[in-house]
């Protein structure tokens, strides 16, 4: 049995207001923004924002041939040097228990367990969870532009993540899936 939803107040966007940008302003053609408590999908707009970045990095730091020196999992012998350069095969390639760690760090940063960062709360801007000596601009302007820089990347990254994950899928390089730079014709799918 399910326990009752609870309702919180409506969260309404203006122009002018962070993530609300040119060209399309307050997009909403389904008009949810009426209808559901905004501020957890800005919250978590941010945060898939973030990580969609830190992937996009690893797709082009992989594809640049950049290896980290040393051991992915000691006990199992596998080394940077064994990841394959694919997407998916790299994923593949970190252990069990390697996904576990990343998992409990991330948590611990979410929670506010970690020495690292502060829990998410109601009385903080969306997405702001750092300790208190992480650099927050003073000038109201350079704050808006670097807080809407920091969502318009993540939007970006996270098309790019998924482009280069599709592209993978399809049976070509997620970064040059047209053959490379070299110009050569991608390998047939079908």
């Amino acid at each position: 049995m399910r326990a009752p939803a609870t309702r919180s107040a409506v969260t309404m966007f203006s122009e002018g207001d962070l993530g609300v940008l040119p060209p399309l302003g307050v997009y909403d053609p389904l008009g949810l923004i009426e209808t559901r408590d905004m501020r957890r999908y800005e919250i978590m707009e941010i945060k898939h924002g973030r990580a969609a970045m830190l992937g996009f990095l690893h797709v082009i730091a992989l594809k640049a041939g950049i290896v980290l020196p040393g051991d992915l999992s000691p006990s199992l012998g596998i080394k940077f040097s064994d990841v394959p350069t694919t997407c998916f095969g790299s994923l593949e390639a970190v252990p069990t228990f390697g996904w576990l760690q990343i998992m409990l760090f991330t948590c611990m940063q979410e929670t506010g367990a970690s020495p690292l960062a502060e829990a998410q709360t109601d009385d903080k801007e969306a997405g702001d969870i750092a300790i208190d000596s992480w650099v927050r601009y003073d000038d109201p302007e350079t704050k808006t532009f670097k807080l809407n820089a920091e969502r318009q990347n993540g939007r970006a990254a996270m098309l790019g993540i998924t482009g280069c994950l599709v592209h993978e899928l399809l049976g070509v390089d997620a970064l040059y899936p047209t053959g490379g730079l070299g110009g050569a014709a991608p390998p047939a799918i079908f």
